[in-house]
């Protein structure tokens, strides 16, 4: 066994590698630049994780997604192995410490942020640190042409200059020729050696269904496979109404989305992934490090953005080989939906300018101030005070991430306030009537001594940790209080945590990202163009069009995908018409009205095989419009 094989079975309890891993794992330690593309599910992390293991130094990992950064850290440290994530937020001091950490806390993995790239300070520690590889996620954010650039990765190719002999590993999931080619240029890469894997998933049914009534046909899909399944939607209401109707018709159903607690994200992706709830509906918030190898069909009830959003979310089904089905239900009205959902609410230059003063004044940061402020915030709150449209401005902020100017983390949070409107006395009373809440409310005054006299944040994790009781039970009493006028309570949810990465500068700082407005438009409208070619196509196979677009090419089709089984089923009502009309004329001669009313099929399809026969010299047509065998 080899010592990649061992780390392995050591940290992960795998016994073999998945396709393609060995193989970006012997590049990476023969010190070559190596780029992978691995569909969603492949396994991209241990393609990094493994050999910097293997290797005395640290390996720096750059990702975008802060989600998905701590998430990575929290698994590695569950392991026993040393890892520590540098976002936004941070103020310099503990970034310091973090930074001492890596250089002499023998610390094996330093996520990071592209934005943190930018700040030279930060850059001069780096240079310091013992790294033996260097790991891009999410690579397609270095290229232009990606499906979601990002400025700040281009600063990546400067610490090419620091590290010259160390080697670079690009990660991707989706990325077409031209992306791979610019992610190569955009990073300096040299000696590069490139895998992919293919692709072509064999076992995925990929299905467009045109329908009136996409409910009735989504029913129809879990009654004959009842499987573990997802349903993709594109806002948060459709995410709770959809799982109510499934579970009022008997299916087992929960939801997903960005405006989840943690707390709640964890109980229905637990239902889900334990199958107490056979089917989830979600956004594309939910997906990020889910590996359930046995679900069963994807549905997108709604269009995506984007072809790549598309196939990674498509690809969440079947990752046990068996066969699975990828389906987007679709009616005429999902264009204009789309358009409207994904086109019209992009921002302009001036409404890009509007929405970063607002928020700076939101937040009340002054011109020359705000770097690594961090706040909680709603994304409603903020647009009923600014009478701003929710779509447009969220499309803002997404901007304003991906230019590094904010990182924009959907968390949500709640903060509770509380103050007490009566007497001690008659708290002492209300305690012994209420003897099961005493723990919780002595506590609350031990802790909050000036909660008397004014409105006072409670730190929910802190009374439940010294009452002994949980955090629902410490709410619950909470409430409990307010509606028998024992306390004043204020409860505030937020649904998003904004970090910003730069000084407030205003028109400098607009002036300085717009130009690259114009390009996210325009490819944005491209990209959901190809989503519309994608499900309006009924002359190739849909497999083929998903490979094509990636640059893939093949001879054959896929044989079960919603194109290539209509086509099987022409075939087999053709042959069979074939043979009804054969027999029917063996009796007696019918007119063409006759035969399609005799056997029910459509008109077009008989007259085409009536055609056909004709051709054959199997039949010939009467003086009186009437049909014969020969």
């Amino acid at each position: 066994m080899s010592q990649a094989q061992k780390i392995l079975k050591q940290y992960w309890n795998y016994d073999a590698f998945r396709n393609l891993q060995e193989d970006i794992i012997n590049s990476v330690l023969s010190g070559n630049d190596t780029m992978a593309l691995l569909p969603t599910g492949g396994g991209k992390s241990i393609c990094f994780q493994v050999p910097a293991l293997m290797k005395d130094g640290i390996c720096i990992v750059v990702s975008p997604l802060i989600a998905l950064m701590k998430d990575q850290v929290s698994n590695l440290q569950k392991k026993g192995i040393k890892a520590i994530a540098l976002i936004g937020g941070i103020h310099n001091d503990e970034i310091i410490n973090l930074l001492d950490n890596c250089q002499f806390g023998n610390y094996k993995f330093l996520y990071i942020s592209p934005e943190r790239l930018q700040t030279d300070w930060i850059l001069e520690r780096i240079k310091n640190l013992p790294v033996n590889l260097i790991a891009i996620d999410e690579a397609h954010c270095v290229s232009q042409w990606g499906h979601d650039f990002r400025p700040a990765y281009l600063k990546i190719s400067v610490l090419k200059d620091f590290f010259p002999k160390i080697p670079f590993l690009a990660l991707t999931a989706t990325a077409t020729d031209k992306v791979q080619e610019d992610i190569i240029h955009q990073l300096n890469f040299k000696n590069t050696k490139i895998f992919k894997k293919s692709f072509a998933r064999e076992n995925v049914a990929y299905m467009v269904f045109k329908t009136e009534d996409k409910y009735h046909l989504m029913e129809q899909i879990f009654s004959k496979n009842p499987q573990p399944s997802i349903v993709y939607v594109t806002n948060r209401k459709s995410c709770v109404d959809i799982s109510n109707q499934l579970n009022s018709l008997g299916y087992t159903a929960t939801y997903y989305h960005g405006g989840l607690s943690i707390s709640d994200k964890e109980n229905h992706m637990n239902r889900w992934m334990n199958e107490d709830a056979k089917i989830i509906v979600a956004t594309n918030a939910f997906g990020m490090g889910i590996d359930k190898p046995n679900v069963k069909t994807v549905i997108h009830l709604h269009l995506p953005n984007n072809i790549e959003n598309y196939y990674q979310e498509a690809g969440r089904a079947g990752r046990n080989g068996e066969k699975s089905f990828a389906v987007i239900i679709t009616n005429p009205s999902d264009i204009i939906h789309a358009e409207t959902q994904f086109i019209t609410v992009l921002p302009d230059k001036s409404f890009l300018n509007l929405v970063y003063k607002k928020l700076n004044n939101y937040f009340q940061i002054a011109y020359g101030e705000g770097i690594d402020e961090q706040f909680q915030f709603n994304l409603n709150q903020f647009c009923q005070k600014y009478g701003l449209p929710a779509l447009r401005t969220f499309n803002t902020l997404q901007f304003l991430d991906r230019q590094g100017v904010i990182s924009l983390s959907q968390e949500f949070n709640e903060s509770i306030s509380a103050q007490f409107i009566i007497s001690s006395k008659e708290i002492l009373r209300y305690c012994s009537l209420n003897p099961n809440d005493e723990p919780i409310i002595t506590n609350i005054l031990r802790t909050y001594p000036g909660i008397y006299e004014l409105i006072t944040p409670l730190n929910l994790a802190l009374i439940s940790k010294k009452s002994g009781a949980t955090e629902d039970q410490v709410n619950k009493v909470l409430k409990k209080m307010k509606d028998r006028d024992v306390i004043e309570l204020i409860i505030r949810t937020n649904d998003s945590l904004i970090t910003f990465n730069e000084i407030r500068e205003d028109e400098l700082t607009i002036n300085r990202i717009s130009k690259h407005l114009e390009n996210q438009n325009k490819q944005k409208t491209e990209q959901l163009q190809a989503v519309l070619n994608y499900i309006q196509n009924e002359t190739q196979c849909k497999s083929r069009l998903l490979l094509n677009y990636f640059g893939e090419t093949t001879d054959s089709n896929c044989g079960i995908c919603s194109f290539c089984i209509n086509t099987k089923n022409k075939t087999v009502d053709k042959n069979t018409l074939k043979s009804r009309i054969i027999d029917l004329l063996k009796k007696e001669s019918y007119s063409s009205r006759d035969i399609i009313k005799i056997t029910r099929f459509a008109k077009d399809d008989v007259i085409f095989v009536l055609q056909e026969l004709l051709e054959e010299d199997k039949i010939t047509i009467n003086t009186n419009n009437t049909y014969s065998l020969l």
